[in-house]
């Protein structure tokens, strides 16, 4: 099932539809900000990704480059699928990077509180 905009409607990634939803989702884009990008109508692009009409040769090296995917992929699915997701390199590396700026963060807040009292405690020897 892939969702456009408020719209369900069943796909398969063996379809030339099913392959332009997979990446048009891979990449964030909603129907209608693709058929924007591609100068098309909405309903067009609606029709490619339900398999009702297929798109010309140059609008599909058009959406294959929108979409960053080979154009070989969107015809045949043979080669190279849009990242559907985070690797689990790519999600220890965001974790790590995540502790580490909490650390700072703390640093950082623990340097403003003692400044804070400091600047307290010179504002009650000057009063």
């Amino acid at each position: 099932m892939f969702l456009t905009e408020d719209k369900e409607y069943s796909g398969s990634a063996d379809t030339l539809g099913g392959r332009i939803v997979r990446a048009r989702e891979a990449q964030e884009l909603t129907t209608s900000q693709l058929a924007r990008r591609m100068g098309v109508k909405t309903e067009t692009l609606h029709d490619w990704e339900t398999d009702r009409a297929e798109p010309r040769s140059n609008r599909l090296l058009i959406l294959a480059g929108l979409l960053s995917v080979s154009p070989t992929w969107l015809l045949t699915g043979a080669g190279e699928a849009p990242n559907d997701g985070l690797t689990e390199t790519e999600m220890m590396q965001i974790r790590e990077t995540i502790e580490r700026i909490r650390e700072q963060i703390l640093t950082v807040a623990d340097e403003l509180e003692q400044l804070r009292r400091r600047l307290d405690t010179y504002e009650s020897y000057r009063s």
